[in-house]
Formats: structure tokens, sequence, C-alpha cells
């Protein structure tokens, strides 16, 4: 009788054991997959996009900024010339508002995956700085050249910063759930 219910009782330890080992895969590769897809959908495209952004607007800054690298609109001493303004809408409705457009989109489109259990503040103000322009953009076109910013400040560094550690914590993490370093660089 106690040989049955030792052989009864590591049978069940062995189920138990071999349930609960298999629950914890499960859970680590739909962990896995989320980053993935943190990665791939959110994460990684709003690091390209914020890096892209910034070194475009670093280049528009070298060749456009006055003398001691003074932005045209950061001289209150002189305001910007009409020629600088009009380089200013080119490279607005060129360059600079399809990535806002695209980075708003992409905040609005895939909220699912971020970290965070609420939208970060300066996610939101992204979104009202795009919108800012989309309306600035919009008076351009019918001539009306009053204004040449968007209504709301752009959180350039703290969106960099947000978009780089997001995309370096997420890789670290997917390296430590496929079982390699948690030293990738970001």
């Amino acid at each position: 009788m106690i040989a049955v219910a030792v052989t009864a009782a590591l049978a069940f330890a062995g189920f138990a054991a071999t349930y609960l080992n298999g629950l914890r895969l499960a859970q680590r590769q739909e962990r896995l997959a989320r980053v993935n897809r943190q990665l791939s959908d959110f994460y990684g495209p709003l690091f390209a996009l914020t890096e892209a952004n910034a070194r475009t607007f670093a280049a528009f800054m070298e060749r456009h900024a006055r003398p001691g690298g003074v932005s045209p609109f950061g001289d209150e001493a002189a305001p910007p010339t009409d020629e600088e303004l009009a380089d200013w809408r080119l490279w607005v409705t060129t360059v600079f508002l399809p990535v806002l457009r695209e980075t708003r989109d992409l905040v609005v489109g895939r909220a699912d995956l971020l970290r965070e259990s609420e939208m970060p503040s300066l996610l939101l103000e992204l979104c009202a700085h795009t919108a800012g322009y989309e309306i600035t953009v919009a008076r351009w076109a019918r001539g009306d050249f009053s204004e040449h910013l968007s209504l709301v400040a752009f959180p350039s560094a703290e969106l960099a910063a947000y978009a780089r550690r997001g995309f370096g914590e997420l890789k670290r993490e997917q390296a430590r759930l496929l079982g390699g370093s948690a030293a990738v660089s970001s």
C-alpha cells in the first residue's frame, strides 16, 4: 500500500513538474512573441523615424542656420527672411511633416504595443505637434504665410530618449528570452 502511494505521489509530482515547466515555457514564448511585435511594429520603427528626423533636422540646421548655429526662428534680433521662410516651408512639407505623420500614425495605430499602461504624455505632445503643423500647412496651401511653426512644441530630446530607451530595453529582454547575452547594445 505504501509503495502504491509513493508511486502515485511521484507520478503526480512528475505530472505537476511537467505541467508547470510547460506553462513556464508557454509564458516565455508568449512574452517573446510580444517583445518581437513591440520591436518590429512599434519601438523599432519609432526609433528609426526619430533618428531619421533628428539627423535630417541637423542637416537642415547645418545648411540653413545663421552664424553661430542659430535657427532663423531663434534670432529675435532679425526675423526670418522671405527666402528662409520659403526654404522652411519646403522642408516642412516634403521632409519633416511626412515623417511626423508617419510617427503619429505609428503611435495611434500601435498603441497596444506600448510598454506603459497609459499613453506617455510626450507621445500625446508628438500627436499635438503634428496636428499643429497640419493646420499651418493647410494655411500655406491657401497662401497664408503668417505662421510657420506648429502650435505645440516638438518634444525632440524626450522623444529621441524614449525611443532609444524603449528599443534598447526590449532588445536586451529579447536576448534574455532567447537565452543569449543581456548585454545587447542599443
